[in-house]
C-alpha cells in the first residue's frame, strides 16, 4: 500500500493508494472520495463487545468503521474535521502508541485500537477521561488541529504538554496527569491540566488548541434573537429551536 499525505500543514488530505486485494480500515465519515474498484463495508470495530463500546462511547471514536477493498489499483481520499495535519505513525509489536481522542482517521488492518484510561482529574476541566491505545503491527494515521509537531524524548526525559495539544505518543513512555500551577492559575490563567510525557520515546504536539479557537471565534459568530427565529418545536421528543 502506498499514501500521501497531500496540502500540509494547513489542510491536509490522506490519498491511499491501494493495490488489488488490498485494504484500509478508516473512521466512519473520513471518506474524501475514492476511485472506481474500490469496495466499502461498514461494520462495528473489531474485538468483543466491551472492547468496541470502550473505543466508541469512552475512546471519542464512532462504533463505526469502514472497511474499503480494492479489487483493482485504485486509490481513497480521507481526512479528518479539524483544519490541521495528518501523520503516519508506524505501528509494531512492542511499539504501539497512545493517541488522543477522537484523533485517528485510518489504519492497516493489522493494527487494533483500545483504550486507556486517563483518570478523573481530566475530566475536570472538559478533555476526554480517555485516549486510543493503538497496538498490533501496520500503519496509524492520526489528525491534528494545525501543525504536528514531533518530540524524542531519551530515556527520563520529560515533556509538560497542554493537554488539548497533546495528539500521540509511544506506548512505553508513562504520562502522569498534573493541574498547571496551583488551583488558581489552573482555572484563571488560561490552562487546564497538563500531562507529563516521561521517555524514552515520541511525542507528537499540535500547534493549535479547539478549546481556545473555539473561545477565540465565539465573541465573532452573529448572534440572532430568539424571538427572529420562531418557536421551538419538540421532534422525536427533543427540543429543537431557540429555548
Amino acid at each position: 500500500m502506498e499514501y500521501e499525505i497531500k496540502y500540509r500543514p494547513s489542510f491536509s488530505i490522506l490519498e491511499v493508494r491501494l493495490g488489488a486485494g488490498e485494504q484500509i480500515t478508516a473512521e466512519a465519515g473520513a471518506m474524501v472520495y475514492m476511485s472506481d474498484g474500490v469496495s466499502v463495508k461498514t461494520r462495528t470495530r473489531s474485538g468483543g463487545l466491551f472492547q468496541k463500546v470502550k473505543v466508541s462511547i469512552l475512546g471519542g471514536e464512532s462504533f463505526f468503521v469502514n472497511d474499503f477493498f480494492a479489487d483493482r489499483p485504485s486509490k481513497i481520499g480521507l481526512a479528518a474535521p479539524p483544519v490541521g495535519d495528518v501523520e503516519r505513525l508506524e505501528v509494531r509489536p512492542g511499539h504501539g502508541f497512545v493517541v488522543q481522542s477522537s484523533g485517528y482517521i485510518a489504519s492497516t488492518s493489522d493494527v487494533v485500537l483500545d483504550t486507556e484510561w486517563q483518570g478523573f482529574g481530566k475530566g475536570i476541566f472538559g478533555t476526554s477521561l480517555f485516549m486510543l491505545k493503538a497496538n498490533g503491527a501496520g500503519d496509524l494515521f492520526v489528525n491534528a488541529f494545525g501543525a504536528m509537531d514531533k518530540h524524542t524524548l531519551g530515556p527520563g526525559e520529560k515533556l509538560t504538554v497542554d493537554n488539548y495539544h497533546l495528539v500521540a505518543f509511544t506506548e512505553g513512555c508513562s504520562y502522569p496527569v498534573h493541574k498547571f500551577g496551583s488551583l488558581k492559575s489552573t482555572i484563571l490563567g488560561g490552562e487546564g491540566l497538563v500531562t507529563e510525557v516521561v521517555g524514552p520515546g515520541d511525542v507528537f504536539v499540535q500547534t493549535k488548541n479547539v478549546s481556545e479557537f473555539v473561545r477565540w471565534l465565539a465573541p465573532h459568530l452573529p448572534r440572532e434573537k430568539a424571538e427572529s427565529r420562531g418557536p421551538a418545536i419538540n421532534v422525536g421528543g427533543f427540543r429543537v429551536g431557540p429555548g
